[in-house]
């Protein structure tokens, strides 16, 4: 499971370690990797790294120590390394460094070191090289870029091409390594307040910092190359971290793995009132992708035509009520339809009378509990930007679409504390909160997944999850985040999966459809449990 600790946690690791090591240290363990990171990419992208020509955006802090040490070592190597100073000061031993080994520097400020040049100038060369390296601003920084930084990164990313769309990019853009995190973003919320050199490549030290799991600054740190310092005896010592992601060997430690002697009831049994008249295929949807995530048994209530095609396309379902261990909600419930509305009253009723399991989407929020009243921990709400939108308005938050996809993270836990339940928000980037003060986010998906009834899906894939562990859902504090956080990531992989995209050799993949997301389920979670 991967960790991520604020800024205050980070700095108070790092001078207790720093305080036992030789001086400067840490800072040439940095340089070394990141210097490392850049030798692969010239010569994944050149053959060698002799001959490769890179540009360091240098900043006054640390960070811009780390890049200038980087760079010594990279011309030393024979590689053309210039440094753009955008301040009046930088680190001096790294200056030095550079230099000493052959290295260019260059300021973009009037008073800065170096030789000047105007920042269209420095945007040109840099768009022109292999490698631009962002090491403007650090873990101490707080907002967005100012001043000559900004500038130079908004002409630097139209120079060099970035803002394009995909298809419109020079194939030749530079690769953009960013130190620590990209720079001008809020490091331990995520928010992205102005303009962001789109990182290829993060290179971080010690630990994650929040904004590389926090949407949307997430979105901007491209492969994170995470590099240990020894800092988590430390990190330990500062408290809990600020939010979590599941990783691929959390998932046999959380799957419900049957058992020899485990039958059917023993494995789970998930009654779904999902589908209406109007949208049988919900039903579907979330039924099959219930079956395909390996639940005992998988029980359906709706009219008769859903039923049909529920049965048409997985014949283990059984119509009708009976026991269950828990409900999945609302796929394609839409208003009017009555008989499906009360089902789910009547199911969330009873979820809360005897502590039953349940994931609620869609439809299935027009039975919320007045806004007096507040969800139990066991029922997941699965709700995109829009739906998170009306659930906030309807408690007396005016709040609309964008702002909820502009900070997914704090309309989550605002609807945590309104709403209750543990909330689950869809989106790039998968946001859960629950009730037990835990922060995940998932990020394993591809944008193939954004069509029509993969949410339908994901119902199923959490509902399926959540009867596996029956009573201990309601029990254990931490496990309703968890399993929901667990169902995103599964979810997102087996559509990396169907779509066949492979980014670490250039592939984006295939447009896919929900019931492909369906049919790489079960080859997904076979492949998490061999790990």
């Amino acid at each position: 499971m991967i960790a991520s600790y604020t800024a205050a946690q980070v700095d108070s690791a790092e001078r207790a370690v720093m305080a036992k090591l030789p001086e400067g240290d840490l800072m040439a363990r940095a340089a070394q990797a990141a210097s490392n990171v850049i030798v692969r990419e010239l010569r994944r992208r050149r053959g060698k790294a002799a001959g490769g020509s890179v540009v360091l955006l240098v900043g006054t802090g640390n960070n811009g120590g780390d890049a200038l040490f980087a760079g010594a070592r990279l011309a030393g190597r024979g590689v053309a390394v210039t440094a753009v100073a955008v301040g009046s000061r930088i680190h001096p031993g790294g200056r030095a460094a550079l230099e000493a080994a052959g290295g260019r520097l260059r300021t973009i400020a009037e008073s800065g070191p170096g030789a000047y040049a105007p920042i269209e100038e420095v945007a040109e060369l840099a768009s022109r090289s292999d490698v631009i390296v962002d090491a403007l601003l650090g873990i101490g920084s707080r907002g967005p870029l100012s001043g000559h930084s900004a500038a130079l990164v908004t002409t630097l990313i139209v120079e060099a091409g970035l803002d394009a769309p995909l298809r419109y990019r020079r194939q030749t853009r530079p690769v953009v390594v960013a130190i620590d995190l990209p720079s001008g973003i809020g490091v331990d919320d995520g928010s992205v307040g102005g303009q962001v050199l789109p990182a290829d490549i993060t290179v971080t030290f010690g630990a994650y910092k929040p904004a590389a799991l926090l949407p949307p600054a997430s979105g901007l740190f491209g492969r994170i190359e995470m590099i240990e310092l020894g800092l988590t005896p430390q990190l330990r010592e500062t408290g809990e971290p600020t939010a979590r992601r599941i990783e691929a060997g959390d998932a046999l430690e959380l799957w419900p793995v049957p058992r020899r002697t485990d039958h059917k009831y023993t494995r789970g049994v998930l009654g779904v009132v999902a589908g209406s008249e109007t949208y049988p295929g919900a039903a579907v949807l979330t039924t099959a992708a219930a079956v395909a995530t390996g639940v005992g048994m998988v029980r359906y209530l709706g009219p008769d035509r859903a039923v049909e095609r529920v049965l048409s396309r997985r014949p283990e379902v059984v119509p009708g009520g009976g026991r269950v261990d828990a409900w999945a909600l609302g796929p394609g419930v839409a208003p009017g339809a009555d008989d499906q509305i009360s089902r789910i009253g009547r199911a969330l009723k009873w979820a809360k009378a005897e502590r039953v399991p349940s994931v609620l989407d869609a439809g299935g929020f027009q039975l919320l509990p007045e806004p007096s009243q507040r969800l139990d921990p066991w029922i997941i709400l699965t709700p995109h930007a829009g739906e998170m939108a009306t659930l906030l308005t309807d408690r007396g938050v005016e709040t609309e679409r964008s702002q909820v996809e502009r900070q997914p993270v704090h309309y989550a836990k605002l609807a945590a504390e309104l709403v209750g339940g543990t909330i689950l928000l869809k989106g790039p980037a998968t946001v859960v909160v629950g009730q037990d003060g835990s922060l995940y986010v998932e990020d394993d998906g591809t944008p193939w997944l954004a069509t029509a009834g993969t949410g339908d899906v994901l119902t199923g894939v959490i509902g399926a999850l959540i009867a596996g562990h029956g009573d201990s859902v309601a029990i254990v504090p931490e496990l309703p985040a968890q399993l929901a956080a667990l169902g995103a990531m599964v979810h997102g992989r087996a559509a990396v999966n169907a779509c066949g995209a492979d980014p670490g050799r250039g592939s984006i993949g295939k447009p896919i459809a929900a019931l492909d997301v369906i049919g790489a389920l079960p080859d997904t979670i076979a492949d998490l449990l061999r790990r």
